[in-house]
């Protein structure tokens, strides 16, 4: 099977065009290939996450791979009209599909170079054309790869009742780089750099990191002039509390290494347990190893890495979605970096419980909390990129009040993702504060005031 995105979907159309001229079950009126193209929108459709549709860059995607032009309106009533929701579009396999396996299986199709092998091109390229979709915005949820395990799994269902599955043919196959790439500018190494250094806090954080993109750095300087580099072990646990920016320096990480020519695409794919272990056997493995496709060239971050060692029971498989992943760690070493996260002392007995993820495992980097004055500044940041800001009696308050709670920290405590919740109170209660005025004027819309904080509770 070719690699090329445009030239799977291009061998689809032809092997449709033949089905069609063998005359399977297929007029002259309805071509089997604007079946097929119009399939793969549908399934695009399924697999965004958008209510409402797709963003710029899956319409420009869905222009450059399928030639539609579509807009939000279009989208709206496709979605209702062709009930595309995951407990109606999940109980049948394509038309096409259909098609293709009566092209295999009939045996009246003479010379053919595809032969029995239609049906699993198909549904590999559904595969392929599913995993650049979802990764086109650099940023992959687990609600997504989800919706792509189950869709693949109907695929591979219908493959094997009708004896066409091959482990030839993978239903999990590696992405073409160019999907993956964003149509959008990307931000050089220096300026990445530069905005990691930029971030609120985190110094050591900053040093470790510098220190070891210098070291790639003069790595790379010594290959170029001829000296042998040292093999570096890029995996990393980063370890702190929530909301002290992990996933922030995971996804600039996975810039700059692309910008230094250590990853191929520099995107960031995200999950926790749920988007790697299945709920029955052999599930979790297909899954898991779904999730480091979509994130080859790029950095993989798993959040609570830990939950994957709990419940040793018989019905849990977080072992098996840590043995696909070791695996697939050392298969794509050259062209992965897996990131783990979580709290520092449950991080530590994670890699404790097994020596392959502890030999894998040896950079790490300590997230510490905020301190109050830090918090502060973060929210002054957050409120200022909304066009609002803090009377003087609002700073004060505010600043007491990231004071006690640092002071008397619970397991509530979430550093920067309170900050935001602490803003998104405050803009709510100076809506509700300033709604019934008359005349408002922008100072009145832009600032917040004492009042509006003094009820906060989080």
């Amino acid at each position: 099977m070719g690699a090329d995105l445009y030239g799977q979907i291009e061998q689809c159309y032809e092997m449709a065009d033949a089905i069609n001229k063998a005359g399977i079950a297929v007029s002259e009126q309805l071509k089997l290939r604007e079946i097929v193209r119009y399939e793969f929108l549908k399934y695009l459709l399924f697999l965004s996450e958008n209510e409402d549709g797709f963003g710029p860059l899956e319409m420009k995607f869905i222009k450059n791979y399928l030639d539609f032009s579509v807009n939000e309106k279009d989208i709206k009533r496709l979605k209702v009209s062709e009930n595309i929701f995951p407990q109606t579009f999940l109980r049948e396999i394509p038309v096409g599909v259909k098609y293709f396996i009566l092209g295999d299986a009939g045996g009246r199709m003479i010379l053919d170079k595809y032969r029995n092998q239609k049906a699993a091109t198909l549904c590999e390229t559904y595969a392929q054309l599913g995993r650049a979709f979802i990764s086109c915005n650099d940023v992959v949820t687990d609600s997504e790869i989800n919706l792509l395990t189950d869709y693949l799994a109907l695929l591979d269902k219908a493959l094997k009742e009708y004896g066409l599955y091959t482990k030839k043919v993978s239903m999990i196959p590696i992405m073409p780089g160019k999907a993956q790439q964003s149509t959008e500018k990307k931000e050089d190494v220096d300026e990445l750099i530069a905005r990691l250094n930029s971030l609120t806090g985190l110094r050591a954080v900053k040093e470790d990191v510098n220190s070891m993109i210098n070291m790639i750095k003069v790595q790379k300087l010594r290959e170029e002039k001829g000296l042998k580099p040292m093999d570096i072990n890029r995996h990393l646990v980063f370890s702190g509390n929530p909301g002290t920016g992990k996933t922030t320096v995971a996804r600039m990480l996975a810039g700059i290494y692309s910008g230094l020519g250590i990853l191929s695409k520099g995107h960031l794919v995200e999950v926790d347990r749920g988007g790697l272990v299945g709920g029955f056997v052999g599930q979790t493995a297909t899954k898991t190893q779904s999730v480091i496709d979509s994130a080859l060239g790029g950095v993989l971050f798993i959040d609570e890495a830990y939950t994957l060692n709990v419940g040793k029971g018989d019905n849990d498989f977080g072992q098996e979605a840590v043995d696909t992943l070791l695996k697939g760690m050392e298969d794509n070493r050259d062209n992965l970096i897996v990131i783990v996260a979580g709290y520092p002392n449950l991080m530590a007995e994670f890699l404790e419980s097994n020596p392959g993820l502890k030999s894998r495992f040896s950079n790490f980097i300590y997230f510490e909390d905020y301190t109050p004055g830090e918090l502060i500044t973060i929210l002054e940041s957050m409120l200022k990129a909304q066009d609002y800001s803090l009377t003087d009696g609002a700073k004060e308050y505010a600043t007491t009040f990231f004071e006690e709670r640092c002071e008397h920290k619970d397991n509530s405590f979430a550093n920067a993702r309170d900050v935001r919740n602490f803003m998104e109170k405050a803009v709510a209660a100076q809506a509700s504060r300033i709604v019934k005025k008359r005349d408002i004027t922008v100072e009145q819309l832009s600032l917040i005031e004492k009042e509006d904080l003094e009820n906060i509770k989080l």
